[in-house]
């Protein structure tokens, strides 16, 4: 019996790895340089810091960047399981992204980093590159619709956190779910979010089954 040769990451799938791990290195960067420069203002309560769905969205995809540019490099096809993480963070990052164009930025300072440089790579840096990495890179699969309730679990958890919190110890991430609003309008906007979550998520589903540009792994030759 005949064993085929590995499969192995094409020229593109090697720049494309290296764009995601440098991709990496600049979102840490800039959570870092937002950590400490709240630390020079004052004592950071890590529950706080990284309460913020800003956070903890760039901090998920930055892990699954970097575990999916290893596995290209190894040059591993691509699974079900990679590809529904893949899908989950770069719809939570793109969120980031819509909510921050429509709702923060409109705020000014209040609604963003302090650190403009970081400000920027989290905001729209990783938003965009989360999504064109997904449009562009080959490595997943098809997804059904009826794996879309996956992307809704990590938000219901972090909503009902916020919400406890701020009925109980008052701190919020963002000033459109301050309970001090009302109730009625942080349920709104609750609302809305998980309408977001639903159509954005859709659309990265659907979008697994369009043709990607950039062939990242090429499969072994054929036994002759």
């Amino acid at each position: 019996m005949t064993t085929l040769p590995p499969a192995r990451p094409t020229p593109a799938g090697v720049v494309v790895a290296f764009i995601r791990i440098a991709l990496v290195g600049l979102t840490v960067a800039a959570v870092v340089a937002t950590f400490l420069d709240a630390a020079e203002r004052g004592p950071v309560n890590p529950l706080n810091f990284f309460g913020f769905f800003t956070i903890q969205s760039n901090l998920l995809i930055t892990a699954v960047w970097l575990w999916a540019a290893v596995r290209v490099l190894q040059g591993r096809r691509p699974s079900a399981g990679r590809t529904l993480l893949r899908a989950i963070t770069t719809t939570f990052i793109v969120i980031v992204g819509i909510v921050y164009v429509l709702l923060l930025a409109p705020l000014g300072a209040e609604g963003g980093v302090p650190v403009g440089w970081a400000n920027t790579v989290m905001h729209y840096v990783t938003p965009i590159a989360g999504a064109v990495d997904w449009l562009l890179a080959s490595d997943r699969v098809r997804l059904t619709l009826k794996r879309l309730g996956w992307v809704l679990i990590y938000p219901t958890v972090w909503v009902t956190v916020v919400l406890v919190r701020g009925a109980t110890d008052g701190w919020v991430p963002y000033p459109f779910l301050n309970p001090d609003t009302g109730y009625a309008s942080v349920f709104f906007f609750v609302g809305m979010i998980v309408v977001a979550f639903i159509a954005v998520g859709a659309v990265v589903f659907l979008l697994s089954r369009v043709p990607a540009v950039l062939r990242v792994v090429a499969d072994p030759p054929r036994a002759s």
